[in-house]
């Protein structure tokens, strides 16, 4: 009589063969996340509208009017708009993937399947509320008489590279947050510090050149100037020294995300 052994991937190889295979688990899970978050609630997708509307009006009030915050010439509210879209994409995915492996215990437990695939799935809301903000965004840029040029061609893929900078951190979390539950009080904190340093609410090019070295090795910075400089296109520029290092430290983040989660992963389900 042949056996049949079930396991985690014994090698990266199956691994990610695994992951694949399990393909439609994860557009189960995905939709699942979707459907729980807009079921059932007072105002439904317009709650991912009013996120980045209410910040741009603040962000414009507090810094625009009042701080006088240097713009280079573009209208300051498409400054908030264009920052505040790919950072509340990353807040969300991280926030979303550090929370799911335990949110999914009784999933965990019971079955075999790549565990990567909770984290990566969570992601997918954070990528809805994306898009549904983008109709906002497009009718500030008609409003300002902004137009995007060949730069939006690369708008994917800063897209991308916003899904790999929260996923990295979102891996090392979550997997840390089903051994020490406490960890789930970290994140709060770090979304919030992240908010702080990173360019939603104003242009990287303000930050002076003794401080470069140190704001760059933010990966969300490198996303959001990006981000702003494929909808904006020459009205903003992009340090490439500095986006070269944020790139650096997200690659690194994201390697070190994956081992520790592929490390911590045959015990998930004893801990859980």
């Amino acid at each position: 009589m042949s056996r049949l052994v079930i396991e985690s991937g014994r090698s990266h190889r199956e691994y990610w063969h695994d992951l694949w295979r399990y393909r439609e688990l994860f557009y189960v899970l995905a939709w699942r996340d979707i459907s729980v978050r807009y079921k059932q609630t007072a105002i439904g997708v317009i709650w991912a509208l009013l996120q980045p509307l209410i910040a741009t009006i603040i962000f414009t009030v507090l810094l625009g009017r009042l701080a006088k915050m240097p713009a280079n010439g573009i209208p300051y509210p498409l400054i908030v708009m264009t920052g505040m879209l790919p950072w509340q994409f990353i807040s969300m995915s991280l926030s979303g993937a550090s929370q799911s492996l335990v949110g999914n215990a009784n999933l965990i437990s019971k079955v075999y399947f790549p565990r990567l695939i909770i984290p990566a799935s969570a992601v997918v809301t954070a990528l809805v509320d994306l898009l549904i903000a983008f109709p906002l965004l497009a009718a500030f840029m008609v409003w300002y008489h902004a137009w995007p040029d060949w730069h939006v061609l690369f708008l994917p893929i800063f897209i991308l590279l916003a899904f790999l900078a929260a996923l990295g951190p979102g891996l090392l979390i979550t997997a840390l947050n089903v051994k020490y539950r406490d960890f789930r009080y970290i994140i709060p904190f770090m979304v919030q510090v992240g908010f702080f340093i990173s360019p939603v609410g104003y242009l990287s090019s303000i930050v002076s050149d003794k401080w470069r070295l140190l704001y760059s090795l933010n990966p969300a910075a490198g996303v959001i100037d990006g981000f702003r400089w494929a909808l904006l296109g020459g009205q903003n520029t992009i340090d490439p020294g500095g986006f070269i290092l944020s790139l650096a430290v997200m690659a690194a983040l994201l390697w070190i995300g994956i081992a520790y989660f592929r490390k911590m992963e045959r015990s998930f389900a004893d801990v859980i």
